[in-house]
C-alpha cells in the first residue's frame, strides 16, 4: 500500500488497534501526539491549545484519520470537563484545517471519528444517518464536532465521518468495566435494563476505517455499528453467561448511578437503535455480528 496515513489521537483504544491493522496491511503510518515518543511508527508533535503543529507531520501524507478528543467517560462531567470534551474536538479539527490550508500537501482524504450520541438517547425508532440529531449534551457536542469536520471538505478533501457505537474490546472501553462486577459475582443490569445498545467489535470498527480509506465513493456520515442491538439487560446477561457467573442482584437504580457519576450517567442509562444499512451498501462486511460468539472471543475466564 502506498497511501501514507497520519492518525491523531492514536494512543487510545481505537487508534492503537487501528495502527496495528494498518501496519499489517502494509500502510505507512505516523502519529500526531501531544508529545514526541518512541514507538513502532514515527510520531510528530502538535499543541492544540497553542495552535501549533509540526509541518513535517503532513509530509507525504494522503489520508488523515482524526480520532483526537478528550474521553467522554474518563471523568465526571463538571462544567470545565464538559467544555474540555467539546473544545478538544473543535480546536484539534480547526488546527488541521488551518495547517492544511496554509501549506502544500498531498492529503486527499480525512476519515474522522464521530459518535452515535449524535442522535441522542430517546425514542425507540431505528436511526439512520438521515435521522435528526438529539438535544442533549453529547448530541450537541457531536453535532458541533461534525460541523467542524465538514469544513475540511471546503479544502476539496473527501471527508468521511464514522458515528461510533459501543466498541467491544478486551483491552478497554465498556466491556471490561461491565465484566468486572460480573466476575466478582455482583453484576446486574443498569437502570431499567431496557435501554437499547448499538455495538461493534473493535476489529470491525477498525476495518471500517480502512474501508473508508480504500472506498473513494464514501463521503459524509456512516454509522459505526453492527446494525444489531441488544438491551443493557441482554448484554449483561450474555456477559454473565460467557463468564459462567450468576446474576442475582436487582438492577442498579438510575438515581444511584446519577448520585455516583452525575450527568454522565446518561451514557449508560440511555440507548438507541442504530442502523448499519448505509455502510453495508458500500460493500463492507462485518466479521462479528452475533453477540455470544463475539463475547466468547473477547472475554477470558
Amino acid at each position: 500500500m502506498s497511501k501514507k496515513i497520519l492518525i491523531t489521537g492514536a494512543s487510545g483504544l481505537i487508534g492503537s488497534r487501528l495502527t496495528d491493522l494498518l501496519l499489517k496491511k502494509g500502510y505507512p503510518v505516523s502519529h500526531l501526539s501531544r508529545s514526541a515518543r518512541g514507538g513502532k511508527v514515527p510520531s510528530f508533535v502538535w499543541d492544540v491549545d497553542k495552535g501549533e503543529m509540526d509541518d513535517q507531520a503532513l509530509k507525504g501524507v494522503e489520508t488523515i484519520i482524526h480520532l483526537a478528543g478528550a474521553g467522554v467517560a474518563d471523568k465526571r462531567w463538571s462544567k470545565s470537563r464538559k467544555k474540555e470534551i467539546l473544545v478538544s474536538r473543535i480546536k484539534s479539527t480547526d488546527l488541521l484545517y488551518k495547517k492544511l490550508s496554509s501549506i502544500n500537501h498531498f492529503v486527499t482524504t480525512v476519515v474522522s471519528a464521530s459518535a452515535i450520541g449524535y442522535y441522542g438517547f430517546e425514542g425507540d425508532e431505528v436511526l439512520t444517518e438521515d435521522s435528526r440529531p438529539g438535544t442533549d449534551f453529547l448530541a450537541d457536542v457531536t453535532k458541533q464536532w461534525e460541523a467542524e469536520v465538514d469544513t475540511l471538505a471546503d479544502l476539496k478533501l473527501r471527508v468521511v465521518k464514522l458515528r461510533i457505537g459501543i466498541v467491544l474490546s478486551e483491552k478497554g472501553g465498556a466491556l471490561p468495566e461491565m465484566a468486572k462486577p460480573i466476575r466478582l459475582g455482583v453484576g446486574s443490569p443498569l437502570g431499567t435494563g431496557k435501554q437499547q445498545l448499538s455495538w461493534i467489535h473493535i476489529d470491525d470498527l477498525c476495518e471500517m476505517f480502512i474501508h473508508a480509506i480504500e472506498t473513494n465513493q464514501m463521503k459524509g456520515a456512516y454509522n459505526g455499528v453492527t446494525g444489531s442491538w441488544v438491551t443493557n439487560e441482554e448484554l449483561t446477561t450474555a456477559i454473565a453467561r460467557t463468564l459462567k457467573k450468576p446474576l442475582w442482584l436487582p438492577n442498579v437504580p438510575a438515581f444511584v448511578l446519577k448520585m455516583i457519576v452525575g450527568e454522565m450517567a446518561a451514557i449508560v442509562l440511555g440507548g438507541s437503535k442504530v442502523s448499519a444499512d448505509k455502510i453495508k451498501k458500500t460493500g463492507f462486511v462485518f466479521n462479528y455480528t452475533e453477540l455470544d460468539a463475539t463475547l466468547k472471543k473477547l472475554l477470558k475466564r
